[in-house]
This record gives C-alpha cells, sequence and structure tokens, in this order.
C-alpha cells in the first residue's frame, strides 16, 4: 500500500505540474491565469482518456510486435500460462517483437486488455526458468495496473515539454502583455526547469514501480534468483544489442532499457540501478 500511496502522490505532482504550466502561460499571454489552469486540467484529462483506450496499440505498433498464436510461440505460451495459474490474473494475449535486443514489456488499460511482448532477442538469450522470471515480473505489472500508470505519467510529461516548448517559440517571435524581454527570459525558465522537474517525478514513478514488479514477481514466480540472473544477463547483452526501433519516450514500459546507455546518462535512466534490482533479488531468497 505504501508503494501505491507514493506512485499516487508523485502522479499528483506530475498533474499539478502541468497545471502549474498552464497557470504561468496563462499570465505570460495576458490571459486569465486561473482559466489557463481549469484549461491545462481539462487538456490533461482528455490526453490521459485517449492514452486509456489507445496507448497499448501504438506501443504494439511503434516496436512493430505481432500477437502470435499458441502454435507460434508455444513456449512463450506455454511459460505465460504456468505462472497465469498461480495468480488470479486473465491469461493475456501474448506479443512477440522481432528485435535482437533482449527485452520484455507488458501493456493494456487493465489485466482483461492486457498484452505481454517479448524480443525475439529474450528467447534466444534466457533459459526456461530466467524466461518465467521475467514474464513473472510483466504479469506483475498487469497485476499492480503499472501499465496504465506509467503510459499516463508519460503522457503528461510529454505536453508538459510540448507546452512549455510552444510558450517558449510564441514569446521568442513575440504575444502577450507586458515587457517581451520579461516574457523571454520566464519562457526560457519554464522551458528549462518544468520538463526537468517532470522528467524527474516520472523516473521516480518508473523507478518505484520496476522495484514492485520485481518483488511481486519474484513470488508469483517462486525463485527470485531466476529473475537476478535474468536481469544481469539483459543488461549485459542489451548494452551490445540496442533497439533497433521505437522512441525513448516508452523505455520505461521494458524490464531492461532497451536504449540504455552507461555514465552520466544513467543517472537519469528510467529503471533503477541493475545492481541494486539483484541485491533485492537474492535478498528475498531467503525471505520466500
Amino acid at each position: 500500500m505504501a508503494s501505491y500511496g507514493r506512485t499516487f502522490l508523485l502522479f499528483s505532482v506530475l498533474t499539478a505540474l502541468f497545471m502549474g504550466v498552464g497557470f504561468l502561460l496563462g499570465g505570460l499571454w495576458g490571459a486569465s491565469p486561473y482559466a489557463s489552469m481549469l484549461l491545462f486540467l481539462v487538456i490533461a484529462l482528455v490526453l490521459n482518456l485517449v492514452t486509456y483506450f489507445y496507448s497499448a496499440k501504438f506501443v504494439l505498433w511503434s516496436y512493430r510486435a505481432r500477437i502470435v498464436t499458441e502454435e507460434e510461440a508455444p513456449r512463450l505460451h506455454r511459460i505465460v500460462r504456468e505462472l497465469v495459474q498461480k495468480t488470479d490474473l486473465p491469461m493475456p494475449q501474448i506479443a512477440l517483437i522481432p528485435s535482437a535486443n533482449p527485452n520484455a514489456f507488458a501493456t493494456g488499460r487493465n489485466p482483461k486488455h492486457a498484452v505481454v511482448a517479448a524480443t525475439e532477442g529474450i528467447l534466444h538469450l534466457l533459459n526456461d526458468d530466467e524466461l518465467a522470471g521475467v514474464m513473472a515480473h510483466e504479469l506483475a505489472h498487469v497485476k499492480n495496473r503499472d501499465i496504465l500508470i506509467m503510459s499516463l505519467a508519460a503522457t503528461v510529461s510529454g505536453a508538459i515539454s510540448y507546452a512549455t516548448s510552444a510558450a517558449y517559440w510564441g514569446a521568442l517571435f513575440g504575444g502577450g502583455d507586458g515587457d517581451d524581454g520579461g516574457n523571454i527570459f520566464t519562457a526560457i525558465l519554464l522551458m528549462i526547469t518544468a520538463p526537468f522537474a517532470a522528467m524527474l517525478v516520472q523516473l521516480a514513478i518508473s523507478r518505484n514501480r520496476e522495484y514492485a514488479a520485481d518483488a511481486v514477481g519474484a513470488k508469483i514466480h517462486g525463485r527470485p534468483q531466476d529473475l537476478a540472473r535474468a536481469l544481469e544477463k539483459l543488461h549485459r547483452v542489451g548494452e551490445r544489442v540496442p533497439m533497433e526501433q521505437g522512441t525513448p519516450a516508452t523505455a520505461h514500459l521494458f524490464i531492461a532499457n532497451p536504449f540504455s546507455g552507461g555514465g552520466f546518462s544513467s543517472l537519469f535512466s528510467t529503471h533503477p540501478p541493475v545492481e541494486e534490482r539483484v541485491r533485492r533479488l537474492n535478498a528475498m531468497v531467503y525471505a520466500l
């Protein structure tokens, strides 16, 4: 429950930040700040509604994922079905991603409309026990409804970036009342700080849900060490074989960052450090 509470709080902060951008833009353009803030709240609700119904289709399309039958992917279907039988979840659809990058994700607006997708690379890399650990992690996302939460968070974060960019270019080429220099300064400050703050909140949501899915997935599968070994393999091979398609905006959906890099960029990764995830999973071995 504490994990859900933190996620709700972070998502509320993200929505409030979007409304705050609307408030500042209203003042920047000489409109009523409160009316502008209300308008941005409506925009957020509309965006979230569209995301609720169509995010899964967009994600599957962007990675060229194809829904496969049991005859086409018997191993993957068998592993997922055995895991589903340990939960109260319905059997999700299974999709295959034509990529050598070893990875997997879950998407869909609720457990009844869930899709669990795996790349061709992960099927070649992992043995059955390790693959079961990964699929249990993805089913945990379905069970916790993380797939919807993280999609909505990405949508609002993207809207904040677009809004602040529009404010910057609008102020640069004129518009609004008052001193143009002050407008440009405000717009630049907004363009830098608001998306950065939104990114930090989105990262906090994503990392929080990854830790939770690791823990729940390990309990579903019953062998945390299998997921720990799988994460180490995915990290090691994934850095050498990045995803060929898709966009970093949806990287948070995967069990491992498909566009990951090392060094400074790891500070802003959508995923927690692999070493910490493995440490927590190995600690669970003695607790189960």
